[in-house]
């Protein structure tokens, strides 16, 4: 009798007279723990990686420094505060749950501004892993997995957003996680208390960015889709729902309560701009064309980067929308169940599709409705892309199929792209820091003088984050013409400047323009006339009463 493994079965086949026993070892079994060791290699790249290109720490922006400030001011027991402000409100217009993960370092003794950066470092490669988890379980391929995970370690674009001090890789990191557990529902004949747990990343993506409203709008119509009957639906959807209203719910009720709002977004309607979609048309260039002199090129042709756009959109649409109708047109012929024992594993590649599209109408949503100022730019659009390898990879593996020599070519020449442009890409950033954390900032003679102003003298100024960042101060905004989340015109800007003026000529207040950041006032001349001019250094001015 000798034995062969077949997929996960062993023959048993009876040789008769054969005088020699054949055992042959489980390949498979060392496969997977050679590919589980290779992914755990991936994630340790992807965290070191990180720290390699950003050795004076993370980027910092406006909202870098109020997710840092909210932290902060968790640790010192006041609550999630607007810190960088003199007003120091409750913050309601960024959820709370990255400032919490730094808070929760915070406890060690680590101040959550050093924190951010081994924070994102490890969500940088826990995503890669995930990632590469969730090819496992979409294809028959061990290979998928690494490829995957090497796809997003070596990708400029998403190490470029974990280099930043944002909330966009935690958020991706509860998305991930919600994927697998979606999928893990199905896998376990439908127990409900996968869904629960689906349902909590989902509520935990919610309090990292109020995006995930496009996480539950994307489970619910997949179980709708997916199970085979309308009270199996009602209930799936019931589920889901009883593990992430509370969260939301909860997370409202607060707001409510200390702010008077539940969001601080006001409803008002700002058509997307051409000059915005230019940026998502770059961002995706960034992505879609490895290097710059080919990028250059194609940029400089109208609508060939538009029309990629669209083809591959198009394609990733129609093919979901054809696999959705054949699921619900068709739910005893292509039950859950038969899916899995197939190997076709389905769930999270089309769960990936339906969630592209989600989220890129939330976004589309917020910017005509609820805050023009937010714009097509890389951190806004990185879940998307991260969409985009999970369809790539299952792509890969159908075309393997047809193919086999063209697929492993692609997948070199996909990785060397990617490769020779993130050794660019962190040698770039390894340079200095971004943003706040640049030089021109921390050896800012501006800042240096408001850091010995006494702590009664209130500063008004066009940078109150990094204000707060480099004197520890509160600081008051300046009065603005302009509103730019409602893109509307704002009232009451002759009073403010009046009010300011008056008391900086009381000696109460001094004005801090800085030159270097995106928030230059337009109205500079008015807001500096009859002030005295008492310091000037690199463009930024400090202007005092008159002596």
């Amino acid at each position: 009798m000798w034995y062969m493994w077949e997929g996960r079965r062993i023959l048993s086949i009876d040789e008769g007279s054969r005088p020699s026993h054949f055992v042959f070892m489980d390949i498979r079994a060392s496969l997977r723990i050679a590919s589980f060791l290779s992914l755990i290699l991936l994630v340790v790249t992807g965290i070191l990686l990180t720290l390699r290109a950003t050795p004076e720490g993370l980027g910092l922006s406006d909202d870098s420094i109020a997710y840092i400030a909210g932290a902060r001011s968790m640790l010192a027991g006041h609550g999630y505060r607007e810190a960088w402000l003199a007003s120091n409100q409750p913050v309601t217009h960024f959820p709370p749950a990255f400032s919490s993960v730094l808070a929760f370092f915070g406890l060690f003794g680590s101040d959550p501004l050093n924190a951010a950066r081994y924070v994102n470092a490890l969500l940088f490669g826990l995503n890669a892993g995930l990632l590469g988890i969730l090819a496992w379980r979409m294809t028959p391929s061990l290979s998928a997995g690494l490829v995957i995970a090497a796809l997003f370690v070596l990708n400029s674009e998403i190490l470029q957003v974990h280099a930043v001090a944002m909330s966009e890789p935690l958020f991706i990191f509860f998305s991930l996680l919600s994927l697998w557990t979606f999928d893990l529902y199905f896998e376990r004949h439908n127990h409900w208390l996968w869904l629960l747990l689906c349902g909590t990343f989902v509520g935990m993506a919610y309090l990292t960015r109020y995006a995930g409203l496009a996480l539950v709008a994307t489970f619910i119509v997949a179980l709708i889709i997916l199970r085979d009957s309308w009270r199996k639906r009602f209930v799936s959807v019931g589920i889901f729902l009883a593990a992430v209203l509370p969260w939301i719910l909860g997370w409202g009720i607060r707001n409510r309560l200390v702010a008077e709002n539940a969001t601080n977004r006001v409803l008002a309607w700002h058509p997307i701009t051409p000059d915005n979609l230019q940026i998502g048309v770059r961002a995706f260039a960034d992505f879609f064309i490895p290097i710059e002199a080919w990028r250059r090129e194609m940029l400089k042709q109208p609508g060939i980067i538009e029309g990629m756009i669209i083809v591959i959109f198009g394609a990733i649409f129609v093919w979901v929308i054809a696999k959705a109708w054949r699921y619900f047109s068709e739910p005893q012929q292509v039950s859950a169940e038969e899916r899995i024992d197939a190997g076709s594993r389905e769930f999270i590649p089309f769960t990936s599709g339906l969630y592209l599209f989600a989220y890129l109408a939330s976004i589309v949503a917020a910017m005509t409705m609820f805050d023009a100022a937010t714009k097509f730019k890389l951190r806004i659009l990185s879940p998307v892309f991260v969409c985009l390898l999970i369809l790539l990879v299952y792509l890969g593996i159908w075309l393997r199929n047809k193919n086999r020599g063209a697929v492993i070519l692609l997948t070199f020449a996909f990785i060397s792209f990617a490769f020779y442009k993130q050794f660019i890409t962190v040698n770039e950033l390894s340079k200095g820091g971004l943003g706040y954390a640049s030089f021109q900032w921390y050896d800012s003679k501006a800042m240096e003088y408001l850091s010995e102003l006494p702590e009664d003298i209130m500063i008004y100024t066009n940078e109150p984050g990094a204000v707060y960042l480099y004197t520890g101060r509160g600081s008051y905004v300046l009065p603005d013409r302009f509103d730019s989340a409602t893109a509307q015109i704002r009232a009451g800007f002759e009073e403010g400047v009046i009010k300011m003026q008056s008391e900086i000529n009381a000696g109460n207040a001094v004005l801090a323009l800085f030159d270097g950041g995106d928030n230059v006032p337009q109205d500079a001349p008015l807001l500096t006339e009859g002030l005295h001019l008492a310091h000037k250094s690199a463009g930024d001015e400090i202007y005092t009463a008159n002596p």
